[in-house]
């Protein structure tokens, strides 16, 4: 049987579930309707026990529920649901500065593929440094993140199982990733450092499996600004992706985006990435 993950930023998971219209109902019918095996959700926004109140109906259906919340209220926070209890869990990746802070958060899973390693990841977004203190701060927080799960990540990519690291990456590495990337090049997500780091991990054994799917396509987007006409006019970022070591990678067959078909049917503003592994 084949292995289907989704990542998905929800932007809040009480919002995420909440019915905006008669025609958009919210997360809880998209997940219903899923055939994913595996949902990482990322920016949670609630500790556990609301977020599991948020998403009682799906767990009484039979969803598994494992959460790495945010020791700043209404900040951050990952998930990670599962058709089948995980066999093991690991918060964080052995930083004294951001494990409490609800951006990384594995789980083991015994699949049809064999144990597969799945972790939902909530990159800082950072900013453009500036004089600013605020920017400063900012910039370097996301540098000194990108410094220390870089390490890490040099090693989960020799696990000898399947590895996917899924979620909101806040990075846009290449030029076909985002929509307006030469207003964009001095602004947080798409700074030439950023890139570089992701053009290492992938040059040292990450694979994204996306893009290797489709080399040629343009996006596939995955985030669209709330503001202006971003969305109606695809003017969006690629951030949302899976990164897989080369057991996995190897697996892959199919990526596709559950873009909205209207502005007004959106419950996040991003959009659920899924990858189908054979």
């Amino acid at each position: 049987m084949p292995l289907e993950i989704t990542t998905v930023n929800v932007n809040g998971i009480r919002a995420a579930v909440k019915q905006r219209s008669e025609n958009n109902r919210g997360f809880l019918p998209w997940l219903d309707a899923t055939t994913a095996d595996v949902v990482l959700m990322q920016e949670v926004r609630a500790g556990e026990e609301l977020a599991r109140e948020a998403l009682a109906p799906a767990l009484d259906a039979g969803w598994h529920l494992t959460m790495s919340e945010s020791t700043v209220k209404g900040h951050a926070g990952v998930g990670v649901l599962t058709r089948s209890a995980p066999v093991t869990v690991r918060i964080g990746f052995g930083s004294d500065e951001f494990d409490e802070l609800g951006r990384y958060l594995e789980v083991d899973l015994e699949t049809d593929l064999g144990p597969v390693t799945a972790a939902s990841l909530y990159l800082p977004k950072g900013a453009a440094l500036t004089e600013d203190p605020k920017d400063a701060a900012k910039y370097e927080e996301k540098k000194r993140f990108l410094d220390e799960f870089g390490d890490y990540l040099g090693n989960l990519v020799r696990r000898r199982r399947h590895v996917v690291v899924g979620g909101d990456w806040n990075i846009a590495h290449a030029e076909a990733d985002i929509k307006n990337w030469k207003g964009n090049l001095k602004n947080p997500g798409f700074l030439p450092h950023e890139r570089a780091w992701v053009g290492d991990l992938l040059a040292n054994g990450w694979r994204d499996v996306t893009r290797e799917l489709y080399p040629d396509e343009t996006g596939p987007y995955s985030w669209w600004s709330w503001r202006g006409k971003a969305f109606d006019n695809d003017s969006g970022w690629r951030i949302d992706y899976q990164l897989t070591n080369r057991s996995l990678a190897e697996r892959a067959v199919k990526s596709t985006v559950d873009r909205a078909a209207a502005y007004d049917l959106r419950w996040s503003d991003h959009a659920p990435v899924t990858v189908i592994y054979e």
